[in-house]
């Protein structure tokens, strides 16, 4: 894969992101999978697998990708155990933890906002 040039309207936008703490931190937790698994990993560590069969129609190369970048952000923790077979589990770091909460709050705003929707569209 190529590098992105500097000039580039992805690269820009990136910056005004960067710049703004709301974005930027939607941009760390946001994609179409990141939440999904840190609302599997409220309940503990999980092992790649569990992680892999809770969520349908997920490539593993998907899963990999989207972990290592919670990874990256100090927001989830990956530990290999020396087995055979291999063994790893993520969990929150700490960091990680501080969401808990606002994720929660976030849930209860998107449950509130999906019934008035709901009750709007089925007026119409």
């Amino acid at each position: 894969m190529g590098k992105i040039k500097e000039t580039s309207t992805n690269n820009i936008n990136k910056q005004y992101i960067i710049e703004c703490d709301t974005p930027y931190a939607i941009s760390q937790i946001g994609g179409r999978w990141k939440l999904l698994f840190l609302c599997q990993l409220e309940g503990g560590k999980k092992r790649f697998g569990e992680l892999h069969k809770s969520i349908c129609n997920i490539t593993e190369r998907m899963l990999t990708t989207q972990l290592r970048e919670l990874e990256k952000s100090s927001i989830i923790k990956r530990t290999v155990y020396a087995e055979v077979p291999p063994r790893v589990e993520y969990e929150y770091t700490e960091m990680g933890l501080e969401l808990v909460p606002i994720l929660k709050q976030l849930g209860c705003w998107g449950a509130r906002i999906r019934k008035i929707t709901k009750e709007e569209s089925s007026e119409e």
